[in-house]
């Protein structure tokens, strides 16, 4: 790679990062206030997505442990914003929903990156750069 390509691939990933942090600020104080954190976010935004996604799928989603998920598992559960149902086909399988609560504070967190992206994919000036 020369001099001049692996300068312009540096600005792009500067440009990533600064676009993540300002992508996930706003949910981070969000989840903050609600006593969770991102991967709470993660968690609730696959389930709202796969409604009835059972734990194994969900660990493959977010490519994460089962000792990972656990306790922000456990903790969704108990705040009462996630259910975990046994499965109709196989009793041994828990598929997770969310609830009414846990609807509400993910379509709140999801909404914030929606309208930040809507603003991005609306003036590709802002893609043009990366191009």
């Amino acid at each position: 790679m020369n001099k001049a390509r692996e300068k312009q691939l540096n600005e792009v990933l500067a440009l990533f990062y600064f676009a993540y942090r300002k992508f996930t600020a706003k949910p981070d104080r969000i989840v903050e206030k609600h006593g969770i954190q991102r991967v709470h976010h993660r968690i609730l935004y696959f389930i709202a997505r796969q409604p009835g996604i059972s734990v194994n799928a969900l660990l493959k989603t977010l490519e994460v442990t089962k000792q990972a998920l656990h306790a922000p598992m456990k903790q969704l559960t108990e705040m009462g914003y996630i259910i975990s149902e046994p499965s109709t086909s196989d009793r041994r399988v828990r598929e997770l929903y969310l609830t009414e609560k846990g609807k509400k504070l993910e379509k709140k967190l999801s909404d914030v990156q929606r309208k930040k992206m809507e603003v991005v994919f609306h003036k590709p000036e802002c893609l043009g750069y990366i191009v």
